[in-house]
């Protein structure tokens, strides 16, 4: 078996970690809906919110989770607009939402043009319920 396969067999072992802002209803609605791929592996879900070790390493590293949520695919973790495109890769193609995810930020550009967007959505909506800031960072 060449050596390719081998390592495409392998990859559902890989860590799939989305940490992302639990009291967003934009966000928790996102990460309901999105569906990766059966041999991509499991994702694991983590409230940004909650103590953890994923945002305490994400802390560590200086990654502002009010900026952006952070996807960990293997040892590597993506920030903001790259992880939304990396999630959307592999993501499924089944269903409304997810092809229309797929349409908007499979381009690494147009997630890049996309996301400060959806950030400044996310914002207005948190000032509008009355929810404060993350703040993992402490500079708010």
């Amino acid at each position: 078996m060449p050596e390719s396969e081998s390592s495409e067999r392998d990859r559902p072992n890989r860590q799939l970690r989305l940490v992302y802002d639990g009291e967003c209803p934009m966000c928790r609605r996102y990460v309901r809906w999105q569906r990766i791929r059966r041999e991509v592996g499991e994702l694991e879900l983590i409230d940004a919110r909650q103590a953890s070790e994923a945002r305490r390493e994400l802390t560590a590293r200086g990654i502002d989770l009010d900026e952006g949520f952070a996807l960990q695919i293997g040892k590597r973790w993506y920030h903001g607009n790259e992880a939304l495109h990396r999630l959307t890769l592999l993501g499924t193609r089944s269903g409304a939402f997810n092809r229309t995810m797929y349409r908007l930020f499979a381009s690494q550009e147009r997630a890049a043009r996309l996301y400060p967007l959806l950030r400044a959505c996310r914002t207005g909506l948190l000032k509008l319920l009355r929810r404060g800031a993350i703040d993992n960072l402490g500079r708010k």
